[in-house]
Order: C-alpha cells, then structure tokens, then sequence
C-alpha cells in the first residue's frame, strides 16, 4: 500500500476538478480526499496499491491535462487514515 500527496496548479479551479478527481476514485479502490487551496491549487492526498493509485492519477492526469500546468508529487508513509474518497471543502 501507498501515499501519494500531490498539489496540480494551472487553470484548476472552477473547472469541476474536485468532482472529476472524486469520480475518477469511484473507479479505483483509493482512499483519501481532494480539496482546492486558498493560493489557487488544488491538493489530492491518495492512498492504495500502487496499481490503483498509478492508474487513478494517469487518469486524472490525462483527463484535466488542458488545466494542469504543473504537479508536485510526494510520496508519503502509507497510513491507512481513510475510509473512501471524499471532496473537502
């Protein structure tokens, strides 16, 4: 299992980002929550098997590629905090 903390910047605000981020978790079998920041990013913590999260961000990746101008991802301790996906406001 793994933790993935990532911030996308660009044009991704007010586009459905949050919605889209949560209906592309419903897919896979993640765990964990995307929210937008004050300073205009968008921040998506994910937790699950490499596999499910790979495939998750890939597909969130190409799917909001018009709107993301850059990404910072770190990995982080798998802690298991989560029960679903949720979007945090």
């Amino acid at each position: 299992m793994i933790r993935k903390h990532i911030y996308y910047s660009g044009r991704v605000q007010g586009v459905g980002f949050r919605y889209t981020t949560s209906r592309l978790a419903d897919r896979y079998d993640v765990t964990g929550f995307v929210r937008n920041l004050s300073d205009g990013r968008v921040e998506v913590v994910v937790e699950g098997t490499s596999a499910a999260v790979e495939s998750f961000l890939d597909d969130l990746s190409l799917e909001m590629q018009g709107y993301i101008n850059d990404t910072q991802v770190t990995d982080e301790p798998f802690a298991g905090e989560f029960t679903n996906f949720d979007i945090r406001f």
